[in-house]
């Protein structure tokens, strides 16, 4: 017989109830900053825990996506606090401006991946009227 743990009681009907509304997703969702520069984007996702063999970097159709998985630790009997998500997550990103994208880069250091995305060069100018 399990303790009754509220907190994951509340997890349950939480995941239920997105469901009804198809809102769920499964897994977990990393926390993600996108800053435009003049010449690029700067993605900055934070996934603790995580290995470089852990993380997929696509990018198809102006949509950059981060995939992943964090593996799942072992239970115990009841929980105080659970805020750090298992499983799989997936973060998608599109780019309302023409990028480079052979040009993406990313770096993973201390549980942070920073996806670089250099914008393209446009062909834009102004044309005096004569």
């Amino acid at each position: 017989m399990m303790p009754w743990d509220p907190v994951r009681d509340l997890l349950t009907m939480q995941e239920r109830l997105e469901s009804l509304f198809s809102r769920a997703s499964p897994g977990w969702v990393p926390p993600v900053d996108l800053a435009e520069f003049d010449d690029r984007y700067a993605l900055s996702i934070e996934l603790p825990g995580l290995s470089r063999s852990d993380i997929t970097i696509e990018f198809a159709d102006a949509v950059l996506t981060v995939r992943g998985a964090r593996p799942p630790q072992a239970c115990p009997e009841r929980y105080h606090q659970l805020e750090r998500g298992q499983g799989q997550f997936a973060r998608a990103v599109r780019f309302a401006a023409p990028v480079q994208a052979d040009a993406i880069s990313a770096e993973f250091t201390d549980g942070v991946l920073l996806v670089t995305v250099p914008k393209a060069a446009t062909d834009r100018r102004q044309i005096d009227v004569s």
